[in-house]
């Protein structure tokens, strides 16, 4: 179980982050918002794990370990490479030396760079339609993950567990929105780090 808990708590950490940049800007995430994002991450979680256990049934489990650790760190090295270029856009941007405007490619770089672009109408209040889009994005990396440590992690346990983690996320990013904003750094390295630190002590043990 405690392998369980410290997956939902890694996974959740883009989830706290992601809350925090919207209290920033002050939009609020209602709580019928907060259970759609969370119930879809945690269903794309347990599917994907289902699956990786299935696939441990007919894969050698050496395989599998070896498979799940390059999953694990691949995914940790692109995360922390998303968060310098996150950095390095902002601080760009902030010079004034890149344009981020709608109708031209710096849509893209903004989408990039910003973690509110998901309130599409701009309402300040993050619809449950919006919540769906941003949690079925977000969800992409839990699936990635699911598939790198599924074949000994418990999926149902595993899903609840990310469902009240990623619950808490956006509650405790609510709060310290404020305070994280003041920072002006993109913090989704953690993560990273994280699942990489993960990934070698699944593989080493």
């Amino acid at each position: 179980m405690f392998r369980e808990i410290i997956l939902s708590v890694i996974i959740s950490i883009d989830i706290f982050l992601a809350a925090a940049a919207y209290r920033s800007c002050g939009i609020e995430i209602p709580f019928s918002s907060t259970i759609i994002i969370n119930a879809i991450g945690a269903f794309f979680l347990g599917i994907s794990l289902i699956f990786s256990r299935l696939l441990g049934i007919i894969i050698p489990e050496n395989i599998c370990g070896i498979c799940g650790f390059v999953i694990l760190t691949a995914m940790g090295i692109l995360t922390v490479f998303k968060s310098l270029i996150r950095n390095l856009v902002r601080r760009l941007s902030e010079r004034g030396e890149l344009s981020l405007h709608p109708g031209s490619s710096g849509i893209v770089v903004k989408l990039y760079l910003d973690d509110t672009a998901a309130d599409f109408d701009s309402s300040k209040i993050l619809s449950p339609k919006e919540a769906a889009a941003l949690a079925i994005a977000a969800s992409l990396d839990s699936v990635s993950i699911g598939l790198g440590v599924g074949y000994e992690i418990n999926p149902a346990i595993s899903a609840i567990f990310a469902f009240i983690a990623g619950s808490l996320a956006i509650l405790l990013g609510s709060l310290t929105g404020q305070k994280i904003a003041s920072l002006n750094r993109d913090f989704s390295w953690i993560g990273g780090t994280a699942l990489i630190i993960f990934g070698i002590f699944e593989f080493m043990k």
